[in-house]
């Protein structure tokens, strides 16, 4: 039989998991708060998500996998130790977006795999804005490679070109094959020679290329001394006051000199500086002083302390609280080919990160100053401008003309599409990619406004959470035609129904497409790879139809396929 599987907590991102396992033929139930119009009671079943009542109503016990998909941590771990309570064996998807909570559950909880919405979406995020139309992601060679559809058309580089001619090249890795007549798998479609013809389309993944853009110490020194024009808007209260303490030392030296001609300039400026700013000076300045001049001292004392008491607080909240870092940060802001990210939301500081990781120079906006992602992206040198990214001036002080492109990623999506419209209204050269939470009104929003890309987290993330439920640790995930296709990593043992076997038969036989082969402490991959004999201790990376997963279920246990 196929594996049981339950989904608990259909919000969103849950329902969107529910729906695809479904669409793959899995027997799979679903645990909501409250009744799915349309869904009937077998499918749905409506409680309590943590109570031991719901799950059992929904057959825990006899479950393979339950996937845990609620936004709330908190719900989300009750769910967890109260499913292993009901059914230890049980193999648990859960959610978190506390990642560092997720990883340690992941090292102490048998059989639990941790999964972040976030950080599933980020990377595609990232992909547009590089400019790649990627529909997925895939870990292969410990980097993340984009993966896109390449359709042959009349006009396509590759029409004519035989499979084997790509199937060599390390750097671009074909997952999946649909040609438009016949059903021939990628494997058995390179071995024959075949050729690409009009209406075929290709999975591809692509290797990602890491830029190497750090700039010398003196180099950002000078680009800081370049900004200095932002000093005026950061510490412009600090300037105005050293000025009026400045004219108040000034005036009192000039008095002090013209009334008593015996006095050098020097000694006026003296006994001046120390009566203001309460330090002491010669006395004997105004020992012999009118009267007049007495009670001028007397008021240039009042005065000075007051002066000197606001700019000592000045001083102090620009140097040690958060106007010297708001300098410091609008002071480096790149000039041009640069990043903008709108929003330190939990997709936002991952999206920030990745970029910043291959090499591009990235400013955040971000509204609130007590963001908790703040000091992270600070924490690798990457300025913040805290202000409004909807505003024409916020965005000009990013230097917007001259980017490379701009990520409305808050948590409001009205706000998003406020930050992309008007940064298409400033500029429209530059491309926007849009953070909307619903899937449907993202694809609307896409078609209405023309943006460059407008990508849901829950619909870029959901495969992986199907995927990962269908068996195994899945390294990267895809959907064409409405088919769902997984890549992961099987560990190849003496038991194992691929041991003993040429790649290229077994790839025929089971319908998956072999990615590489680590074996002795190398990888081989391209015609090498189709040749080669499978043995005990080898790690062989494919991609499989994820409706043949609970096959490879049947015929090998699923901690064979681990990465």
């Amino acid at each position: 039989m196929k594996p049981r599987i339950i989904v608990c907590g259909l919000s969103r991102t849950g329902y969107k998991i529910f729906r695809l396992l479904r669409q793959q033929g899995a027997l799979v139930v679903g645990i909501h708060h409250k009744p799915i119009p349309g869904e009937s009671a077998g499918d749905v079943i409506v409680g309590v998500l943590h109570a031991a009542s719901t799950l059992t109503a929904a057959g825990i016990q006899q479950a393979h996998t339950l996937v845990i998909a609620g936004p709330d941590d908190e719900l989300n771990l009750s769910i967890m130790m109260q499913a292993r309570v009901l059914n230890p064996r049980i193999r648990i998807i859960n959610r978190f977006f506390n990642t560092n909570l997720g990883d340690r559950l992941d090292q102490t909880v048998p059989n639990h795999l941790s999964m972040s919405v976030a950080g599933l979406a980020a990377p595609v995020f990232t992909f547009a804005a590089l400019g790649n139309q990627a529909i997925g992601q895939i870990k292969l060679f410990k980097q993340t490679w984009p993966i896109h559809e390449e359709y042959i058309d009349e006009n396509h580089p590759w029409l004519g070109r035989k499979l084997v001619d790509l199937w060599n090249d390390r750097s671009r890795m074909l997952i999946y094959y649909m040609p438009l007549k016949g059903e021939i798998d990628l494997v058995a479609a390179v071995l024959s020679g075949q050729e690409l013809k009009v209406g075929d389309r290709l999975i591809v993944g692509t290797q990602p290329r890491v830029r190497s853009i750090r700039k010398s110490l003196i180099a950002k020194v000078l680009k800081v001394l370049t900004n200095l024009r932002q000093f005026k808007k950061h510490a412009e209260s600090v300037v105005a006051m050293s000025i009026v303490l400045f004219v108040i030392v000034v005036i009192a030296t000039l008095t002090y000199t013209s009334t008593n001609t015996n006095i050098s300039i020097v000694d006026a400026l003296y006994f001046a500086v120390g009566m203001i700013t309460g330090a002491g000076g010669n006395d004997k300045v105004v020992e012999n002083a009118p009267a007049s001049i007495k009670l001028f001292t007397v008021f240039m004392m009042l005065v000075g302390a007051a002066v000197i008491g606001l700019l000592y607080a000045l001083l102090n909240d620009f140097v040690l609280g958060s106007r010297f870092k708001q300098f410091w940060d609008a002071a480096r802001v790149p000039h041009r080919h640069h990043y903008i990210v709108c929003g330190l939301s939990g997709i936002g500081i991952k999206i920030v990160q990745q970029l910043y990781a291959s090499g591009h120079e990235v400013v955040v906006i971000e509204r609130d100053s007590n963001n908790k992602y703040v000091n992270t992206a600070r924490g690798v040198g990457i300025p913040v401008i805290y202000a409004d990214a909807s505003f024409s001036a916020t965005l000009k002080v990013a230097n917007l003309e001259s980017a490379a492109a701009v990520l409305a990623v808050t948590g409001n999506d009205a706000t998003n599409l406020e930050i992309a419209l008007k940064a298409k209204c400033m500029t429209p050269k530059v491309p926007v990619i849009v953070h909307y939470a619903e899937p449907d009104f993202a694809r609307m929003a896409q078609q209405v406004f023309d943006f460059e890309a407008v990508l849901s987290p829950a619909e870029l993330a959901a495969p992986a959470f199907a995927a990962a439920a269908l068996g195994g640790e899945i390294l990267g995930n895809g959907i064409t035609a409405d088919s769902l296709w997984v890549a992961f990593a099987t560990l190849i043992t003496a038991s194992h129904p691929f041991c003993g076997q040429p790649v290229k038969d077994v790839a025929m036989s089971a319908d998956f497409v072999p990615l590489y082969l680590e074996t002795n402490s190398q990888t081989i991959h391209g015609w090498d790879l189709l040749e080669t004999s499978l043995s005990a201790g080898d790690v062989l990376y494919l991609t499989m139809p994820a409706t043949r997963l609970y096959q490879l279920w049947r015929s090998a246990p699923p901690q064979l396929m681990a990465s």
